[in-house]
């Protein structure tokens, strides 16, 4: 065999250090986050996943798949300073999580100064029902369900009285949140949430892309092409009201 090189092809140079050490914090990041900013590192949108369960003050075990709050606060905080951030598009697939670490995101992404646009894909489920409401405009996809039931504990119970009154003002603030964020009234919320004889191991309801949309949950059906079309409208009329307020002032 020769060791010359076949014409046409090239020999393949091995990467730089600085190539490598790139490469693995992008793998880093996928890791640790679910998420790269390779595909569109100059894009002005940035996109948050909220995937598996939600962690909360407890760790899960490791073959659970997560999404751990204090990886995505920093990062609503870093997206709502960074200027060239226009907009926030958040993504669900989520079966849940700790309450009050899934309020805690909701609460944050409900806060932020710039548009946001939310999509339910697969599923929002238990805490993920806030979190999906949270943003300025929410879409579910038409296969897509959200699973609204009462919040439970875990863990040690000591059975008083005030553990249901904790219980109650904790499903209050839920409650509270999701209507004060969407179209639906905190009766049907609590109908939806109580009904029994749907859901095989608790109390609670499903619903489906367009009930979602019909019980006033969720703004509209849709995907990735119609989320990313409202954005995009949502930061054009911010840029104009920015400017108008430039120029009359």
């Amino acid at each position: 065999m020769s060791d010359k090189a076949i014409p046409g092809e090239t020999a393949e140079q091995p990467a730089s250090p600085e190539e490598g050490r790139k490469a693995a914090a992008v793998t880093e990041t996928i890791v640790q986050l679910g998420q790269t900013s390779v595909p569109a590192s100059e894009s002005n949108i940035f996109c948050l996943t909220i995937i598996g369960q939600i962690e909360g003050h407890l760790m899960l075990p490791p073959q659970n798949k997560t999404t751990k709050y204090e990886h995505v606060i920093p990062q609503l905080v870093a997206a709502e300073q960074s200027p060239k951030v226009e907009g926030l598009l958040i993504v669900l697939n989520t079966v849940g999580g700790d309450v009050e670490a899934g309020l805690a995101i909701a609460e944050m992404i409900a806060s932020l100064s710039k548009p946001t646009v939310t999509v339910v894909l697969g599923g929002g489920h238990s805490i993920g029902v806030p979190i999906a409401v949270s943003a300025n405009y929410t879409l579910i996809a038409e296969t897509a369900t959200m699973t609204i039931h009462p919040i439970r504990m875990n863990g040690l119970v000591i059975g008083v009285p005030q553990t249901f009154e904790y219980l109650e003002k904790m499903q209050e603030r839920v409650t509270r949140f999701v209507t004060r964020h969407s179209r639906i009234t905190d009766e049907t919320f609590k109908e939806l949430m109580f009904k029994t004889g749907e859901l095989t191991r608790d109390i609670g309801t499903t619903v489906i892309g367009g009930d979602a949309v019909k019980h006033g949950l969720i703004d509209a059906v849709g995907g990735l092409g119609e989320a990313l079309r409202e954005l995009n409208q949502r930061i054009s009329e911010r840029k104009s009201r920015v400017e108008e307020g430039v120029l009359s002032g």
